[in-house]
């Protein structure tokens, strides 16, 4: 399958198409091997971009909430542009090999989960995977969550029991005392 392209970095094929060998050289660069996982990812970064029409985000235009933290996020966000630094890659570690992508002009989503594949050995299983077309390889499915909110920025204060300091948000009230996650002991009466 080749895309149209959509990022001005990625190198084109002579019909304006992306050069997917280029592109999977860069991720494997990137990760530093190749392997299935790293196939996933990039599988499913092309396959979002085939149906969503996103591109490359240079900022939180587009959002990827993966269910893993697992290989595949790495050609994520060599294709697509989503990092946790910049806010638009989530991390919600399910155990599942499943991504969800947002497309923050148009509200448009779409949820790709891994199939089920036939049991194989390292080296036959990445061909299998090289081979198979995506809309055999995951499931389209709808967002289980709405689009997640842009980044914000949060002051930051000192932890009255560390001294670290720590974004607002985290910070937790023990009677006149603001403690980080660290330093605050939850009450756990009830569970």
């Amino acid at each position: 399958m080749m895309i149209m392209n959509t990022n001005t970095d990625t190198k084109l094929d002579d019909l304006g198409r992306i050069d997917e060998t280029a592109l999977w050289e860069k991720c494997i660069a990137f990760h530093g091997h190749e392997c299935g996982g790293l196939l996933i990812g990039f599988k499913a970064a092309l396959y979002a971009i085939e149906l969503l029409g996103i591109r490359f985000s240079s900022d939180e235009q587009l959002v990827c909430i993966s269910e893993n933290d697992a290989c595949g996020v790495d050609a994520i966000q060599v294709i697509l542009g989503c990092s946790v630094g910049k806010g638009n890659l989530l991390i919600h570690i399910k155990g599942k090999q499943a991504y969800s992508f947002y497309n923050r002009a148009n509200g448009k989503s779409i949820r790709l989960v891994l199939r089920e594949m036939p049991r194989k050995d390292g080296a036959s299983k990445l061909e299998y995977m090289k081979d198979i077309p995506s809309n055999q390889l995951f499931d389209v499915k709808e967002t289980k969550e709405s689009i997640p909110e842009g980044a914000r920025i949060f002051n930051s204060y000192p932890c009255s029991g560390c001294g670290e300091m720590t974004a607002e948000h985290m910070l937790r009230l023990a009677g006149d005392q603001k403690l980080c996650p660290d330093c605050y002991t939850p009450y756990r009466r009830f569970r």
